[in-house]
């Protein structure tokens, strides 16, 4: 990545603030529970892994501020950081397996009475789960640019870069592993309503990185694929269902449909700890809703009546039978997809 999405300084965690971009590139440094949270909730930090990475330094925070506290009331006090960050968003299951994995940190110092070291402890558990993020998404990369071809066309939606991740990204980390291995792959670029991360954040991170891009609206895409040359669809996931149905954000199913239609294969670029094995499909997965104020005045002017009602959920569900692979760290899983997810997870839940 040409800017770094997040990262641990001088005791606060610093993030780019997304909700600025393209205009602008600048930083917020986080150094209570209480703005990691909101940077979460405004959307400062998106994208599944980095939201994840985002809440594991907002523990440590957390702790870090109740380090001169006796032993009960920190731990009382970084339960509570732990409990602030997990109301932030409900489909991204990345945030609450990031705060599992410091909980369990949390819970492995039980019997210690040095706060600090215990502060130590979360430093590090979250700094190996953000060298941890860059890795796998290196490791997705390569093995999903097998499956484009040596020069062709694909099609994202929304941001599924680095700026999702800790680096490279999961969708466009495949597109990334790709060209440095010389194919020449060109993206259309959705603009994904209502807050266009495809063309405020995708379009700018692939241009900044030298890979060829154009913007289309969202009513395009159809077009697109009927006109186009287009070898495959390529997306990022916020949660797996066992089954291999997908949550992804607002307009991911319309895609689906589209490539479907027009037989064009339909990947998902994910980290295994975007499955969710506890729910057997999509239809348990937790959709959220957000302000009506994004569409009715997303960027700043009134687009619709200012007391319109207004249906906003964040994200959607994309069946599996309209998914052609999914795409992790661990290789690629083809329909029907269940067995090989739940052996990844399995294999995951052992490291």
């Amino acid at each position: 990545m040409p800017v770094q999405t997040l990262k641990w300084q001088d005791d606060a965690l610093v993030l780019l603030d997304q909700t600025s971009l393209p205009e602008y590139v600048t930083y917020e440094a986080c150094r209570d529970v209480e703005s990691v949270a909101k940077a979460i909730e405004v959307l400062m930090v998106r994208g599944a892994p980095a939201i994840g990475l985002a809440a594991a330094y907002g523990v440590l925070i957390g702790a870090r501020a109740a380090v001169n506290y006796s032993r009960d009331i920190f731990y009382t006090c970084v339960h509570r950081a732990i409990e602030r960050l997990r109301q932030t968003r409900p489909t991204a299951v990345n945030l609450f397996w990031a705060l599992d994995h410091m909980k369990n940190v949390l819970e492995g110092c039980a019997d210690l009475e040095d706060n600090k070291f215990i502060c130590d402890r979360l430093l590090e558990e979250a700094n190996r789960l953000f060298a941890e993020d860059q890795e796998i998404c290196r490791r997705m990369g390569t093995n999903g640019a097998a499956l484009l071809p040596a020069n062709g066309q694909i099609i994202t939606h929304c941001n599924a870069g680095g700026l999702a991740t800790a680096d490279y990204g999961t969708a466009l980390g495949v597109v990334y592993a790709a060209h440095e291995q010389g194919k020449k792959i060109a993206v259309f670029a959705d603009e994904t309503r209502p807050l266009l991360q495809g063309s405020r954040l995708t379009a700018w991170e692939l241009q900044q990185s030298g890979v060829p891009v154009k913007v289309i609206c969202d009513n395009m895409a159809a077009t697109v694929l009927r006109k186009e040359a287009i070898a495959c669809c390529i997306v990022g996931a916020d949660r797996i269902a066992a089954n291999g149905d997908v949550a992804n954000k607002i307009g991911t199913y319309g895609l689906a449909l589209m490539a479907e239609a027009h037989s064009v294969p339909f990947y998902v670029v994910a980290p295994v700890s975007t499955l969710d094995v506890s729910l057997d499909s999509g239809d348990e997965i937790p959709i959220e809703e957000r302000s009506g104020d994004e569409i009715r005045n997303g960027m700043g002017k009134w687009t619709a009546p200012t007391d319109i009602d207004v249906y906003n959920p964040a994200f959607d569900v994309t069946p599996h039978h309209l998914v052609s692979a999914i795409i992790s760290e661990q290789g690629i899983a083809h329909p029907p997809f269940e067995s090989t997810l739940r052996t990844w997870a399995l294999e995951a839940s052992k490291t």
